[in-house]
């Protein structure tokens, strides 16, 4: 079962680099991420922007032009049935929801301010002594978290921490 976590940013970019920071912690097999989602409150209209790590439009439209060109093969038009296989994937990609149900992340994103951004991970492995201080190095306040109470108070004494030595660097 995944581990849901959930930390809001004092600006617009942060939780970006939190993304890409999450991304070379995976490559390093220091965390299996699930899922994540970078969620930006625009500082004047305040209006909710969702960028998903995993593009499920692509993956449909390539998967889709895959399957299309083996059964145009079979009707001895390959082009036409990838045309029709990547329009119809890239339509299912679009419609599909993976991991975090964009409505709880809408919904949970409500509570943030304009101007700020936050990042939802869904965990499935995490080595916690070396990833927990490097997502605390970011600061940040919890949003939500689906983790045991323990856990949740130690992470927010590190994201305090963090955050504190930022404001006075």
């Amino acid at each position: 079962m995944a581990e849901l976590i959930s930390i809001v940013y004092p600006d617009e970019f942060r939780a970006a680099e939190v993304m890409a920071t999450l991304k070379r912690l995976q490559r390093g097999y220091l965390v299996d991420l699930e899922d994540a989602c970078v969620v930006v409150r625009d500082k004047e209209s305040g209006k909710i922007k969702l960028h998903q790590a995993v593009d499920l439009t692509t993956i449909g439209a390539t998967s889709g032009a895959l399957w299309g060109a083996l059964i145009g093969l079979i009707f001895l038009s390959p082009l036409a049935g990838m045309a029709v296989g990547a329009a119809a994937g890239a339509i299912g990609g679009s419609l599909s929801d993976y991991g975090i149900d964009d409505g709880f992340i809408k919904n949970i994103s409500e509570k943030m301010r304009p101007g700020t951004s936050a990042i939802f991970m869904a965990l499935r492995n995490i080595t916690r002594d070396k990833v927990e201080p490097e997502l605390a190095r970011f600061g940040g306040e919890i949003l939500y978290t689906s983790l045991p109470k323990e856990s949740e108070e130690a992470l927010r004494k590190l994201l305090a921490e963090h955050r504190s030595a930022n404001l006075s660097a």
